[in-house]
């Protein structure tokens, strides 16, 4: 009887033992998991505090000690060129023609003496006009007696020194001649005031070209300032080039091609 009481005891321990193992194995396994999950937290609140943490040091050296963006270069504004800037009679004109002293854009209009000046509208009334400038041929005026200029301002009686010279200058190309007349220039002006500092009276010592003219030199320091602009090209450029020039300015550009072309083979 003692001994199946003992056996009936030890089969229920044996029976009890593995169902004891498995409920520590699983309990230590929760608590485990439990455990690698807090420290798992953990890891991840701390790798997001590090995070943060660098962002914002991030932030504060950019505030800090990034440099400020370069300032963008200006534009650089090209000077105009010296060409024309002294020449207004060479523009288009901002005024009607002989618009009002005050309205001109050459007079001073906060100047009371300019309100007193007579108006080029009434001034120029029964001269002979012009196409270009203020739109007067001065020459035609003074050919025809319409005015009198005064040779020297001390003595209205003075009569000019006048010499009836006219000049053909050749150009190259099929352009006109040019004809430079002394006699109305002289009716103007005294010798001195071209003779020896803008021309040399000796030819062929004075290089012309437009390029110096528009530049204010040569013809240009009165033509297009209180002479006719030289933007009617005939009235200098007058006298065309004669048959025979121009076969013969024919015959020497067809050379030059031919030579040119001989060059490029």
């Amino acid at each position: 009887m003692y001994a199946d009481m003992f056996r009936m005891k030890h089969r229920r321990e044996m029976k009890s033992r593995p169902r004891t193992r498995t409920l520590g194995v699983r309990r230590a396994i929760v608590a485990t998991v439990v455990t690698f999950g807090a420290g798992l937290s953990a890891m991840q609140m701390g790798t997001a505090s590090h995070a943060d943490t660098l962002h914002d040091t991030r932030i504060a050296q950019a505030t800090t000690t990034a440099p400020a963006p370069a300032a963008r270069p200006k534009p650089t504004v090209k000077k105009p060129s010296a060409a024309n800037t002294f020449n207004r009679l060479l523009k288009r004109p901002a005024t009607a023609p002989h618009a009002a002293p005050a309205e001109d854009g050459i007079h001073d209009p906060d100047n009371p003496g300019t309100h007193l000046l007579q108006w080029p509208s009434e001034a120029f009334q029964g001269f002979p006009p012009a196409r270009g400038g203020n739109r007067v041929d001065w020459v035609k005026a003074l050919e025809e007696g319409l005015i009198a200029p005064r040779y020297e301002l001390d003595d209205p009686t003075a009569e000019a020194f006048t010499m009836d010279l006219t000049i053909v200058r050749e150009v190259k190309g099929s352009m006109p001649d040019v004809v430079y007349p002394h006699l109305p220039h002289t009716q103007w002006l005294d010798c001195t005031n071209c003779h020896d500092d803008i021309f040399i009276p000796e030819k062929g010592k004075n290089q012309i070209s437009m390029a110096a003219i528009l530049l204010g030199q040569k013809c240009g320091v009165c033509h297009g300032k209180v002479a006719f602009p030289v933007t009617d090209c005939r009235r200098c450029h007058s006298k065309p080039k004669t048959e025979e020039q121009l076969r013969a300015l024919a015959k020497r550009s067809a050379r030059s091609r031919e030579a040119a072309g001989t060059k490029g083979q």
